[in-house]
Order: structure tokens, then C-alpha cells, then sequence
């Protein structure tokens, strides 16, 4: 059974213990406490050289030096604080530092809530038992045969048809009903290309619907999506080797995913608001009265400085907006202040508890708003955001990609 050790400050006696334990277990894995002593707290505590006024907070630092000093062996490490504590989203941060830069093992930070349930965590523990138990599965950098790939996302259901190494056929359609909507885009993906589905090899499935396509069709790989967007991404990159970070802002959710050598090894996701989102993005297009595809070019062609945008709510920012427009402001102002917004949340809510890895390989649909992509490097200092070919399909290609070479399944 995979070991996660759990370090963290608070999980106890606010409720959510018993929820951590069972997220944890669906996927074979089970929570383990580093056990440390009062002098080694107090030992580990100098050692690390953060000073933190709470003794939880102490006991917190103290288990992860015990992880890093070998006393504790875990397979994987989740670390978690909760929300309303300030000193305990830095200590959480610098924990999540010390790990990853003297140890190899795989960790994902967490901030809680007393109202947080199991079901919440199920893609970040399974992300953790897959880059444990599947390891030689992500290790793959080549597609092999004939495979389908099937992302049933939020918003959208992407499907990715491969055929050595290839992508020869991709199909995308809106997320209605999860069986219905995964055969239309599998439909898309068929077409030109002679096959059918009794010609396929293998079948992985992602996403939010990944356990009722897998059911349906049979699927060799089930797998979250953390690690199949991360696998996709830097497959399609180009960047298999050496580091990277995967950035994608979902409809719903975002996630950013650090990568080493093709194998993930930190996850950050999620989204207070919905205004971080490309929900927000959605609706602005919509008050603008343009296609979501023209809202990219129509942002870089503003200032997003011209534009009024004080809150970073999904209602009241498009309320700033409209003000912004009512006041005579350009539409590729508010096209730009929009992108932006969503950029500054994004980095704050997300971007600043993990280490960038440069490249940053910006995938997703919303990778495709050009404007987007400009607000997310200029946040970051101007550093290079690669947005490969392919990137909204990018689970659908993760799921090709790694379900190939696991038997065929006409055999």
C-alpha cells in the first residue's frame, strides 16, 4: 500500500482528519504521522530556521525534517494548512520547498476549509498513489500503435486518436451527457482516417468523467488528470527531459503541475472563485458580444490599464466591465483587463505556492486566447510560455500517450 505522510497543521481538530484518511484510501494508499519526539521538534525546529509562533506549526516543520532526514520513509507527501491562516499558507510554502529541493518525493499542498469532504481530494491523492504505483507508466515518451484517448472536462469532452506517435485524428464537443458526448468527439476523431472502434488498441480515459468512459468502453487506463495533462503537455513540448511546469485553467478548475524528466512530482489545484477561471473569460466574450475564439487577438490589442476592474469576483467583475464599456471604454480594453484579471488570480491563488520551472507550457482551451497567454508571462516577468500544438487536447493526448504499449485488446 502506498504510504502519504501527512504533514500539516490543524487537520486534527478541525474535522477534516477522517476525510484526508479516506480520500486517500479509495486509491490504495493509507496516511501515515511521522513520529518525532519533543526534542527532536525543538531540534528540527532550529534546523529549519523559520521562526512560527504556533507549536503546530513547529510539529508541522519538525515531521518534514524528519522526512527529509530519512526517520520517516513515505512514498509521497501531502501537506496542508488551513485557509485562514497566513503563517500557515508561508510555513506550508517553505515546507513544500524543503521537501522537493532534498528529496525525490512526490508532494501536493492543500489548503483547507472545516467544510472540506473526501470527495474534494480524490484527484490530488490519486495523482499522488499514480505517481507512486505507475511510475514506469509515466516514464513512457513514445505512443505506439493505434490508441484513443478520451477528456471529459467540465465544459468540454476532447477525444485524441494516435496512431505511432502521431495524433491523426482529434474530436471535441460540450460535456452534456458523459457516454453521449465522449462518442461524438470519438466520431470527429474517427473521421478520415479509415478506423473505427474495433481497430483501436487500447483506450485511456481522463477527466471529470473518466470512471463512467472507462466502464463504458472497456478502457485499459483510467487515470486523473494531473498526471495525464503533465505527461501530455510535456510530450507535445517537446520537453520530456529536464524540468518544466504545466499550467492549465480549466473551465471550472486550474491546475499547475511542476515536471521532472516526464514524471510529476507537484500539484497545485483548484480555484477559490470562479472569476480565476475560464468561466469568467466565457462570460466576458459574451458581454462583448464576440466569439471566445476573437477574445485573444481583442486583448492584445489593449491596455488592460485602461480598463476599471476592482474586483476579482465573477459578478461584480463583470459589472467593472460594463462600467468600464458604459464609460466609453474600448472593448479590447476590457478584453484585456479581463485576460489579465484572470492571470494576477491565477498567479496569486496558485502560481506563488509552487517553484516555476521554466518552460511554463500553458495547455488547456484556454491556452488558445492569445491574450491569455500574453497577461500569464507578463505576470510572471516576461518569462516564455510555450502553448504547443494540439493544447486543448492535451488529456486526451496524455491518455493515448500512456495507454499505449498495455495490450491490445484484440488479443
Amino acid at each position: 500500500m502506498v504510504q502519504i505522510a501527512l504533514v500539516s497543521c490543524g487537520t486534527e481538530y478541525s474535522g477534516i482528519q477522517k476525510e484526508i484518511e479516506k480520500a486517500a484510501l479509495k486509491f490504495g494508499a493509507e496516511i501515515i504521522l511521522p513520529e518525532i519526539d519533543l526534542d527532536y521538534i525543538n531540534e528540527a525546529y532550529e534546523k529549519f530556521g523559520f521562526s512560527a509562533q504556533s507549536s503546530s506549526l513547529k510539529l508541522m516543520i519538525a515531521r518534514a525534517m524528519s522526512i527529509v532526514e530519512g526517520k520517516c520513509k513515505p512514498d509521497a507527501v501531502f501537506i496542508a494548512t488551513c485557509f485562514r491562516c497566513a503563517e500557515g499558507a508561508l510555513v506550508r510554502n517553505e515546507v513544500r520547498r524543503f521537501i522537493q529541493n532534498n528529496t525525490r518525493i512526490p508532494v501536493v499542498t492543500y489548503s483547507f476549509t472545516e467544510r472540506t469532504k473526501a470527495d474534494e481530494l480524490f484527484i490530488r491523492m490519486e495523482a499522488l498513489a499514480t505517481t507512486v504505483t505507475r511510475r514506469s507508466i509515466l516514464a513512457r515518451e513514445k505512443q505506439e500503435g493505434l490508441t484513443l484517448g478520451l477528456d471529459s472536462g467540465s465544459t468540454t469532452t476532447k477525444a485524441v486518436l494516435m496512431e505511432n506517435n502521431k495524433v491523426i485524428g482529434t474530436g471535441w464537443t460540450s460535456t452534456k451527457d458523459i457516454v453521449e458526448s465522449a462518442q461524438t468527439a470519438a466520431a470527429e476523431a474517427f473521421e478520415g482516417t479509415g478506423y473505427k472502434w474495433d481497430d483501436i488498441e487500447g483506450i485511456g480515459t481522463t477527466g471529470y468523467g473518466r470512471f463512467t468512459m472507462g466502464q463504458e468502453f472497456g478502457a485499459e487506463l483510467v487515470q486523473e488528470e494531473l498526471s495525464v495533462n503533465a505527461k501530455g503537455a510535456v510530450y507535445l513540448a517537446g520537453r520530456q527531459k529536464g524540468e518544466a511546469t504545466v499550467l492549465d485553467i480549466g473551465g471550472m478548475d486550474n491546475k499547475v503541475i511542476t515536471v521532472n524528466n516526464g514524471i510529476p512530482d507537484n500539484f497545485t489545484m483548484g480555484g477559490i472563485c470562479a472569476g480565476a477561471s475560464g468561466r469568467f473569460l466565457d462570460m466576458t466574450s459574451r458581454r462583448l458580444d464576440v466569439d471566445i475564439t476573437e477574445l485573444g487577438p481583442l486583448a492584445v490589442q489593449g491596455d488592460w490599464r485602461r480598463a476599471m476592474l476592482n474586483s476579482y469576483c465573477i459578478v461584480f467583475g463583470i459589472q467593472d466591465l460594463v462600467t468600464t464599456l458604459a464609460a466609453g471604454g474600448s472593448k479590447a480594453d476590457v478584453a484585456a483587463a479581463a485576460c489579465h484579471s484572470v492571470s494576477e488570480q491565477v498567479y496569486e491563488q496558485q502560481l506563488q505556492e509552487i517553484d516555476i520551472r521554466e518552460p511554463l507550457i500553458q495547455v488547456g482551451g484556454t491556452s488558445l486566447i492569445s491574450g491569455l497567454v500574453e497577461a500569464v508571462s507578463e505576470t510572471l516577468g516576461g518569462i516564455e510560455v510555450i502553448v504547443p500544438k494540439y493544447s486543448q487536447h492535451i488529456g486526451a493526448v496524455g491518455a493515448a500517450l500512456l495507454v499505449s504499449g498495455m495490450g491490445k485488446r484484440q488479443e
